[in-house]
C-alpha cells in the first residue's frame, strides 16, 4: 500500500513558505519522536538549506516514544552541521520553556529589541505546532484540533520584545518515496483518514509491534501473540475485546481502530517506529529503477 496526501491548500502554504524563509533567522521544525525521519518533510530541509538557516529539531511527543530510540535519534541530529535537537512534549510548559534559550544558540547574533530573533516553526500536519505555539505564547493563539492539517495560513507573532514566531501550516510533500514512510505517517494520525485505509495500516503497525514490542501488545489485549503476523494480531483484538458484527463475524474495522488509537493516545507504552539504524537499512533497500538510456547512450 502506498500512500499520498497533498491537499491542495499545501502547495500555496509551501510558497509561502519558501518567500518567508529569506526573513527568518532560524527554522523550529517539529517531529514526531515516534517516527523522527519519517515525519520530517525534505521540502522543509530543502528550503532551509538554500537559505543556510539553522535548525532546531523538536522531537515531539517523546512522552510516547522509546527512550532508547529518542536517544540515538538526538545523537544522529546533533551531529549534523548548523543543527541542535531536542526531546520534549508540546503538552508540558516547563519543557517548552527552554526553547528560546536553546534557539539563541542557534542565532547569537540576533535576540535583541533591535534585532529581534526571527522563527519560523514548520512541521507536517497534526504534529503538534500549534501547541507548541500556544505554550510558547502561554496563550491560545492557534488552533488545536486531532485531524491534520487544522492550520491552513501563517501567523506572526511576539514572543516578548526580542522573539517573532512565525507559525506555517501543516506541509506534507508530494510524493512519499518509501511506501512505510506513508504507513508510520498514517499510523500516526498525520495523513487524513480519507486517503488511507485503516485496517491495512493496522496490520502494518501490528507487525512493526509485534516484531519490536510484542510484550506491550500482550500485556494491553491480555493474549499470547508469538507467532502472529499484523492480521492476525487483529483478529486477536477482536476476539479480546468481543468485537463483533450482526451475524457473529469479528468486526476487524473496530479492532483495527482500536489498534490505532491505543498507539496514538500511548495506552500501548512507549513505542518508536524507527531508529537511525532501521532508517539506514531502509534507504539501502531503496534501489531506484534504472531508467531508459537515451537513444544516443544506446550504442
Amino acid at each position: 500500500m502506498s500512500i499520498q496526501w497533498f491537499p491542495g491548500h499545501m502547495n500555496a502554504a509551501r510558497k509561502k513558505a519558501a518567500e518567508s524563509m529569506e526573513k527568518v533567522d532560524l527554522v523550529i521544525e517539529v517531529l514526531d519522536a515516534r517516527l523522527p525521519q519519517a515525519s520530517s518533510n525534505p521540502m522543509i530541509e530543502e528550503l532551509r538549506r538554500a537559505r543556510q538557516r539553522p535548525c532546531l529539531k523538536i522531537l515531539n511527543k517523546s512522552d510516547l516514544a522509546d527512550p532508547a530510540a529518542t536517544k540515538a535519534w538526538l545523537a544522529y541530529f546533533g551531529a549534523q552541521p548548523q543543527v541542535s535537537a531536542v526531546a520534549l512534549s508540546c503538552r508540558k510548559p516547563a519543557e517548552v520553556a527552554k526553547l528560546p534559550a536553546l534557539c539563541l544558540k542557534l542565532a547569537p547574533h540576533r535576540g535583541t529589541a533591535l534585532k529581534p530573533l526571527r522563527m519560523m516553526i514548520m512541521g507536517i500536519p497534526n504534529v503538534g505546532k500549534s501547541t507548541l505555539m500556544n505554550a510558547l505564547l502561554k496563550k491560545r493563539v492557534a488552533r488545536v484540533g486531532d485531524e491534520p492539517a487544522v492550520t491552513k495560513t501563517q501567523q506572526r507573532l511576539q514572543l516578548g520584545n526580542n522573539i517573532v514566531l512565525i507559525d506555517t501550516p501543516g506541509l506534507m510533500w508530494p510524493k512519499i518515496a518509501h511506501p512505510s514512510d506513508g504507513l508510520m505517517l498514517a499510523a500516526s494520525h498525520a495523513i487524513g483518514v480519507n486517503a488511507i485505509i485503516e485496517e491495512e495500516v493496522a496490520h502494518f503497525l501490528a507487525d512493526q509491534l509485534l516484531l519490536h514490542y510484542p510484550q506491550l501488545l500482550a500485556k494491553r489485549y491480555g493474549s499470547k501473540v508469538e507467532a502472529l503476523d499484523g492480521p492476525g494480531m487483529i483478529e486477536t483484538i477482536a476476539r479480546a475485546r468481543g468485537y463483533r458484527l450482526k451475524g457473529g463475524d469479528l468486526d476487524l474495522e473496530k479492532a483495527a481502530h482500536t489498534l490505532l488509537q491505543d498507539y496514538r493516545s500511548g495506552v500501548l507504552g512507549r513505542v518508536s517506529l524507527e531508529t537511525p539504524e532501521s532508517r539506514v537499512a531502509l534507504l539501502a533497500s531503496f534501489v531506484v529503477a534504472p531508467t531508459e538510456a537515451l537513444p544516443e547512450e544506446a550504442e
